[in-house]
């Protein structure tokens, strides 16, 4: 061949047998279950699904979606982005350059090193305005602190109702 292509080598037949049957020995999980699992409703992973943000799920004999680990895993991971404020549309971008394999590894650290950098300015963020609440939380403590201490002090002042005259 002078296509100037590398030849991927072929897996012998006994190779794909073997994949093939670790593939049917692996247990797998229903739409519900998965949905059980990750909290994520049976649409919203069908969109996830149509949206390329999971690669197409297998099938059952009953044209079923059945899950596998690995779908579980990239789906909590997914969640992760989503939890901490990733995008849709970086979601995926992050899938897709995650479906072209190895080739896009630095493209994806470098994805996922912007988000933590974002990440992190966002905690830095919510950590200051914390301390703001806490000291306003403090002040108004105090406020009802003096009040109740001013109350006391001021019913000690004053001649008890049950005194007689």
């Amino acid at each position: 061949m002078t296509s100037g292509q590398p030849l991927k080598p072929q897996p012998r037949p006994r190779d794909r047998d073997r994949d093939l049957e670790q593939q049917v020995r692996e247990p797998t999980l229903t739409i519900a279950q998965v949905s059980e699992r990750t909290g994520l409703s049976h649409d919203t992973l069908r969109y996830y699904e149509k949206a390329g943000l999971i690669e197409r799920v297998g099938r059952s004999t009953g044209n079923q979606r059945r899950y596998q680990a690995a779908d579980l895993a990239w789906l909590e991971f997914l969640l992760r982005l989503r939890e901490t404020g990733m995008s849709i549309a970086d979601m995926q971008r992050f899938a897709a350059l995650r479906a072209t394999g190895n080739v896009s590894v630095a493209d994806r650290l470098a994805m996922l090193r912007a988000h933590r950098a974002e990440l992190a300015d966002r905690i830095r963020t919510l950590r200051r305005n914390a301390a703001v609440l806490d000291h306003k939380i403090d002040h108004y403590e105090q406020l009802l602190l003096d009040e109740h201490d001013h109350e006391r002090q001021h019913e000690q002042e004053q001649p008890g109702s049950d005194e007689l005259t």
